[in-house]
């Protein structure tokens, strides 16, 4: 069957026709993920991500798109946020190795309390929504199609949360965190 015959099936909410699909690309799609990633459970998490998004959008996909173009360009784009997100973790991991390692000055304890506080209220005085975003991703775990799903928004409208969120507590904290050389 192909990729015509497929789509129009998918689109009209026929299972068998997804699950021809998933058979047929489930091993190629984490093979891509995982030349990108060189982590096969994380690879796995993220092909399934780009099924479960496959079928949500099925009724959007357009009849000319090829299947195995979409699956292949979904995953590689979602591991590439991915490794994103690493590397923003791992920026972060600085400051809070900073703080969290033997204080030099007497009075670290007392900023470690300042910055706790600082970073609470500076929370708190987020916008309703960016703060309702920001916190659950830092402090729920929660991927952006997860939230973007849970508040009835775009992952676009969550990005922009985040982003703002990301900038105004970065402002606020300013005099907590390293200069940049």
């Amino acid at each position: 069957m192909n990729d015509h015959d497929q789509l129009a099936r998918l689109r009209d909410g026929d299972h068998a026709a997804f699950d021809e699909i998933f058979r047929q690309w489930y091993e190629p799609v984490v093979r891509s993920a995982n030349r990108v990633l060189h982590d096969p459970g994380i690879a796995e998490e993220l092909s399934q991500d780009v099924f479960l998004e496959f079928w949500r959008r099925r009724e959007t996909l357009a009849p000319e798109s090829s299947v195995a173009g979409y699956l292949m360009q979904a995953v590689r784009n979602r591991a590439l946020n991915h490794l994103r997100h690493l590397q923003v973790q791992k920026k972060s991991a600085v400051y809070v190795e900073a703080l969290s390692e033997p204080a030099e000055r007497a009075d670290a304890a007392l900023d470690a309390g300042e910055l706790a506080a600082a970073l609470t209220k500076a929370i708190a005085d987020l916008p309703p929504r960016t703060r309702e975003v920001f916190v659950m991703s830092r402090e729920r775990n929660m991927r952006y199609s997860e939230i973007a799903e849970a508040l009835n928004v775009s992952v676009k409208a969550v990005e922009a949360n985040m982003s703002r969120a990301l900038r105004m507590l970065r402002e606020r904290l300013a005099q907590w965190m390293p200069d940049a050389d």
